[in-house]
């Protein structure tokens, strides 16, 4: 089974940026990654996915603003996160989807965006 762990979270001021890395415990090169993030007082939502041929997927709240890359070894994740508003204040969470539809995720790493 495929487990994820999430770093690189932490404290930001409005206008900046930090970078979200996700490592897996085994290959996902066959997988399609994914953010998603719980905001307070909201549920999990849909922040960013790649697939295993490189295809992106952003929702309208962060285009233009994240980016989704696989690292070299193709079981590295990360979100890259610039011009961070302090709506973007929320606990990031690493998905795996598997060829066959089954899902892994990783237990979450805290942003918070605040001046």
């Amino acid at each position: 089974q495929v487990q994820l762990v999430e770093s690189g979270g932490g404290l930001v001021q409005p206008g900046g940026s930090l970078r979200l890395s996700c490592a897996a415990s085994g290959s996902t090169t066959r997988n399609t990654m994914g953010w998603y993030r719980r905001a307070p007082g909201k549920e999990r939502e849909l922040v960013a996915t790649i697939t295993s041929s490189g295809r992106t997927n952003y929702a309208d709240f962060v285009k233009g603003r994240f980016t989704i890359s696989r690292g070299n070894g193709e079981n590295t994740v990360y979100l890259q996160m610039n011009s961070l508003k302090p709506e973007d204040t929320a606990v990031y969470y690493c998905i795996s989807i598997t060829p066959t539809f089954i899902n892994y995720w990783g237990h979450g790493t805290q942003i918070t965006v605040s001046s």
